[in-house]
């Protein structure tokens, strides 16, 4: 386990990332997203591995992407924020109804993070779809749901985030990760 390690996670359209931003320029080291950037980079070179074409392709990069992301970070002093984990894809694989790989699940229990992981709810006021946030508002409620379940199956302990300001929800994630 890396104590260190902190997972935001949560449905599309949440604020995670905004948050992570937010903390970024407080000082905190973080580590990105996957799923934007596989697939901008799926887009540019004509690419199947996308949310909307081979999904399981698409949730072996993004499991790549987590154990890199993993590796960096342990090596990262003071605390890290993750924009999600290696649970998130067993919640990804769940929610879109293709089984967990024996090899994604030892991934999940193996890569491990502080125990308390954050999560961000759907929140209407904020959501919104973009060119590759193509969730509606039902699948970014089941997508909390369901990575909300992953992490808790795997004995993390889930605390939701404030509807609030980004900087309120700093203050909120600084408050626990002891800066």
């Amino acid at each position: 386990m890396c104590d260190h390690l902190f997972v935001v996670t949560g449905g599309p359209g949440a604020g995670k990332s905004t948050l992570i931003e937010a903390l970024s320029r407080r000082g905190v080291c973080r580590m990105p997203e996957a799923g934007r950037a596989i697939i901008r980079d799926q887009v540019a070179i004509g690419g199947s591995a996308l949310p909307w074409g081979d999904r399981a392709l698409y949730a072996e990069l993004m499991l790549g992407w987590e154990l890199r992301s993993h590796h960096e970070a342990r090596a990262m002093a003071g605390p890290v924020v993750m924009d999600r984990g290696v649970p998130d894809i067993a919640g990804y694989l769940t929610l879109i109804g293709l089984p967990v790989p024996a090899h994604v699940e030892a991934a999940a229990r193996r890569f491990r993070y502080n125990p308390t992981v954050f999560l961000a709810p759907y929140w209407e006021a904020i959501f919104a779809q973009d060119a590759e946030r193509k969730q509606d508002k039902t699948e970014a409620e089941a997508t909390c749901r369901t990575v909300a379940a992953a992490y808790a199956r795997l004995g993390y302990d889930l605390v939701e985030l404030p509807f609030a300001s980004v900087e309120a929800r700093a203050d909120f994630v600084m408050e626990r990760v002891g800066r």
